[in-house]
């Protein structure tokens, strides 16, 4: 083979994986359309489909939510200690609050919080359901089976990552002011002083913002590999592009929220 063959069919595997990364965000984002469609649908919360959403919802955030509760709180406690030590030692005790909020609460939280779900529920979950419709022999789901099945699952990761994202938010704050304050009454002023002047209106939104999207990332992106199954050669190839496409959106999120905080 001389070397201006082997450039050619360099050039077209080239070309033919970016037609498909293309064509692989192209089906997430017709997909994500779909889902929306059915979430503003008043028929997707009749009382035919609300007993599965109702178990879907439940089994996506109940069994996560004490553990994650309990993980978080040990790591809340270990770096809120770190940073008021570390704070002391340097005379900056009175920004001690202010850095534990805008590094466990802005930041880490939300998104340890989307990514314990990924890898607890959505991720698994979409890839059961993916190897069952194969062994069912199933073909392209139908209006009825989008609504039924996929809608549900959707809808609970992103209900899962809300709901352990608030908990643990408002769990860290209360570990701070008892870690750094004590059981006292009296430091609740100058606590909610500084914590409000964080969470200005910007900063609140960005916030809130953050985790709707990793919500949706979370929820979806498994989903709609399944939805498409299709064009997955495996198990091991399903899971590890579920995987790879979306920690890299929860990336590109984070990295949006801190130039929208910081610059």
């Amino acid at each position: 083979m001389n070397p201006s063959t082997s450039t050619l069919a360099a050039m077209r595997r080239l070309e033919a994986a970016i037609r498909s990364w293309l064509a692989s965000w192209w089906r997430l984002l017709h997909f994500a359309v779909r889902m929306w469609a059915l979430a503003l649908s008043p028929s997707s919360y009749g009382s035919a489909n609300r007993p599965l959403l109702a178990r879907q919802l439940v089994q996506a955030a109940a069994p996560n939510l004490l553990w994650f509760t309990v993980l978080s709180s040990l790591v809340s406690l270990v770096l809120i200690r770190i940073v008021v030590v570390t704070s002391q030692s340097y005379g900056l005790t009175r920004y001690a609050l202010a850095l534990v909020v805008r590094v466990l609460v802005l930041e880490l939280i939300p998104l340890t919080a989307a990514a314990f779900v990924a890898l607890r529920a959505t991720l698994p979950a979409g890839l059961e359901f993916s190897q069952r419709r194969r062994q069912a022999g199933t073909g392209a789901p139908d209006a009825a089976q989008l609504r039924a099945d996929f809608f549900p699952r959707v809808a609970a990761g992103v209900f899962a990552v809300w709901l352990l994202a608030a908990m643990s938010c408002v769990l860290t704050l209360a570990l701070a002011y008892l870690s750094i304050y004590g059981f006292t009454p009296w430091a609740l002023p100058g606590y909610t002083r500084v914590v409000g002047q964080i969470f200005t209106p910007a900063v609140s939104l960005i916030l809130v913002l953050k985790i709707v999207f990793f919500s949706f990332a979370v929820g979806l992106i498994p989903m709609a590999s399944s939805f498409y199954d299709e064009s997955y050669r495996g198990k091991l190839t399903h899971g590890l592009s579920d995987m790879v496409r979306l920690f890299a959106v929860l990336l590109l999120v984070e990295i949006a929220s801190l130039m929208g905080n910081y610059y």
